[in-house]
């Protein structure tokens, strides 16, 4: 399902990308209003997103113009509100059909509330159970398996992430090219965060990334996988919360 963002700041895009993608949308973002507008149809949203701190003379034409057409039930609309955004505005957003407000600063409230909104008109859940995390810092996830016919050890990068499964770039393809489709793998080492589990996987596609599934874990690290996998987009935007911080006060040394 797709979101259509309206927005002109990349920071607040990064910081709803991380939060968002997780959940198992596709963003498809608009920097220019009438290009938003005179692509809606073609895009076919099953949201809209869209900064009134960017756009404070042109919100309201948005989404007058897509109420015109689309229902609440069908897509949902939020906007993002700035300092300047007064009672009068929130008032007229929710008469005109904004689905709910958010303040742009993005706090944890806040990020929680966007999710509530979306959720309430586009369920998320059953996609979470699938949804892939993709990885951009190794620190986060590390694998190790034994290959079973030598015991050779096999490090290397997970890619992706899910509470079913993951995709893995081994340092060196050569090490893994014998295993076998569908075997099953007893001795790997998945680090998440900073606990180290100890699942059993089975080799479900090869090529120069692999993908494994998880067969089984010993008692309680399912769930510790779990809470992960659910507070990771929080985890990600407050890395990236500090490092815009940092460079700014960097900036103003």
């Amino acid at each position: 399902m797709k979101l259509l963002l309206v927005m002109g700041s990349n920071d607040t895009y990064d910081l709803i990308s991380l939060y968002i993608k997780p959940l198992g949308f596709e963003l498809v973002r608009y920097r220019h209003v009438i290009k938003a507008m005179d692509n809606v149809d073609e895009v076919d949203p099953a949201g809209i997103i869209i900064s009134a701190n960017d756009f404070p003379r042109h919100w309201k034409a948005v989404v007058q113009f897509v109420r015109a057409e689309r229902s609440k039930e069908n897509c949902p609309i939020i906007v993002l509100k700035g300092q300047d955004f007064s009672l009068e505005e929130s008032s007229q957003a929710f008469f005109i059909g904004v689905s709910g407000l958010v303040d742009e600063s993005l706090g944890d409230t806040d990020l929680e509330r966007l999710q509530t909104i979306i959720s309430r008109y586009i369920p998320v859940e059953d996609r979470r159970k699938a949804q892939r995390f993709f990885v951009e810092d190794r620190k986060n996830f590390r694998f190790l398996v034994s290959n079973p016919l030598d015991k050779t050890l096999i490090p290397g990068d997970i890619k992706t992430i899910s509470f079913t499964g993951f995709s893995f770039l081994p340092v060196y393809s050569t090490l893994i090219k014998d295993i076998t489709l569908f075997t099953e793998l007893s001795e790997c080492s998945l680090r998440v965060g900073d606990r180290i589990l100890s699942p059993v996987c089975r080799l479900v596609r090869a090529g120069r990334i692999i993908a494994l599934e998880f067969v089984s874990f010993p008692p309680g690290e399912q769930e510790t996988l779990k809470k992960y996998l659910e507070e990771f987009p929080v985890t990600r935007l407050r890395e990236k919360r500090r490092q815009i911080q940092e460079a700014v006060e960097q900036a103003e040394q």
